[in-house]
């Protein structure tokens, strides 16, 4: 990674350790399985968690470095100046649909810790997983509003530079 690329480093490390655990996890089950058997309790649970994390946190750093999936081809018919417009629309439809999934995940969250509901797997209290959620679609706000900034001055220095 270049020094100039943009970065979301608490999401990065977030991600890189939940990749990890996942795979140790994983592993430690299979091991375990064919060497004896039987095999951990815990695995599934905490690896769907934890893939979960993984998404929500490299989603912030594509949000960052802004390397989501779009389409390029309106972006590019439209004169540099009026970009900074469709950079504002596209981030207010992503803020629009993540702070609905803030927001109802804050419910979901708040309704399993009041009624104390426990996960089948384990028993661990299910408001534990769900906490993330919220928490990481806020980071995804945050880096995209990053990049929203950030995408505009560049754009807005690169329509003056042609321009002059």
């Amino acid at each position: 990674m270049s020094k100039s690329a943009p970065d979301a480093r608490p999401e990065r490390w977030l991600a890189a350790l939940a990749l990890l655990a996942v795979c140790v996890i994983s592993l430690g089950n299979v091991v375990v399985r064919y060497t004896t058997d039987a095999s951990f309790a815990f695995t599934e649970e905490f690896s769907v968690f934890l893939l979960v994390v993984l998404t929500f946190a490299g989603a912030a750093l594509a949000a960052r470095r802004h390397v989501h999936i779009r389409i390029e081809l309106v972006e590019e018919l439209l004169p540099v100046r009026l970009r900074p417009v469709l950079y504002v629309l596209q981030w207010a439809a992503s803020v629009l649909l993540l702070g609905l999934v803030v927001w109802y995940g804050a419910l979901l969250t708040w309704e399993e810790y009041s009624w104390e509901s426990l996960s089948p797997g384990l028993g661990y209290p299910t408001w534990i997983y769900l906490i993330w959620l919220p928490l990481l679609c806020l980071a995804i706000i945050w880096r995209l509003t990053q990049s929203l900034v950030e995408r505009c001055r560049i754009s807005l220095q690169a329509g003056g530079a042609h321009e002059s």
